[in-house]
């Protein structure tokens, strides 16, 4: 299969935002631009049997019509590059509404309204931002990364279990063998249930890590016990715990 290089730019991602496609037209993962250091465990994805039978069906859903949000679904592994990750905060899978996913887990685009979990993010930081676009997060070293990477208009986790599990399962466990330090946000059952992956892969390569879990920041879950998301000062928490090993402004 033929690869792209790295830093090789699609007409998506020259087009200035309002001009950018807010589906996905077509499934060419080689040539979605990625930042360094994480082509070699896409390429091997992609050549597995897991990755061939996401792409077939991928390219399956897109033929009989179906709408496929976001645009670009390897936008977190373009902006963050892997030597530059500090925090991972990790999702479910994208927005499956008109217009809201950009490739960024919680993060919506640039002018649409701010779902209510990502209004609780904003709430527990102290701050109401008129973009609920997690952009520079992703520039500042957080990896925005939700397990599955696509899904269809109005039908949540109809992707799943289709195989992008497998690449994300990589990705982690890559960062977790790389990244140090790093302050890992799991927010509900789904991301813990990655918390055994990631302390493995840390401990086996002497990474120093830190690992905040809560509940989901969704209305039906913030508050409530055993570890309500709001007021759980994770962020604080995780500012805090970097600026002690010399990195700041992640958050």
């Amino acid at each position: 299969m033929a690869r792209g290089k790295e830093q090789a730019q699609l007409p998506w991602a020259e087009l200035e935002p309002q001009a950018r496609p807010r589906r996905l037209l077509k499934w060419a993962p080689e040539q979605w631009p990625l930042a360094e250091g994480w082509r070699p465990a896409v390429d091997e994805f992609l050549d597995s049997a897991e990755g061939q039978r996401l792409g077939d069906f991928i390219r399956e859903r897109l033929a009989a019509g179906a709408v496929i949000y976001p645009p670009h679904p390897l936008r977190a592994l373009e902006l963050t590059p892997l030597a530059a990750v500090h925090a991972v905060v990790l999702g479910q899978d994208p927005y499956h509404g008109p217009g809201q996913a950009e490739g960024l887990a919680f993060s919506v685009a640039e002018g649409i309204r701010h779902p209510p979990s990502l209004r609780n993010i904003f709430k527990e930081l102290g701050t109401t931002p008129d973009s609920g676009s997690l952009l520079h997060w992703a520039r500042n070293g957080v990896l925005l990364l939700n397990t599955c990477l696509t899904v269809e208009d109005g039908q949540p986790a109809s992707h799943a279990r289709k195989g992008w599990e497998a690449l994300t399962d990589r990705l982690l466990s890559l960062v977790a063998a790389t990244a140090s330090p790093c302050v890992y946000l799991l927010w509900g059952a789904h991301a813990q249930a990655k918390t055994e992956l990631i302390r493995a892969h840390a401990a086996q390569y002497g990474r120093e890590i830190l690992v905040l879990e809560s509940n989901h920041p969704s209305p039906l879950s913030a508050s409530r016990p055993p570890v309500p998301f709001l007021g759980s000062g994770c962020f604080r928490t995780a500012r805090e715990w970097l600026a002690r090993r010399g990195v700041q402004g992640v958050f």
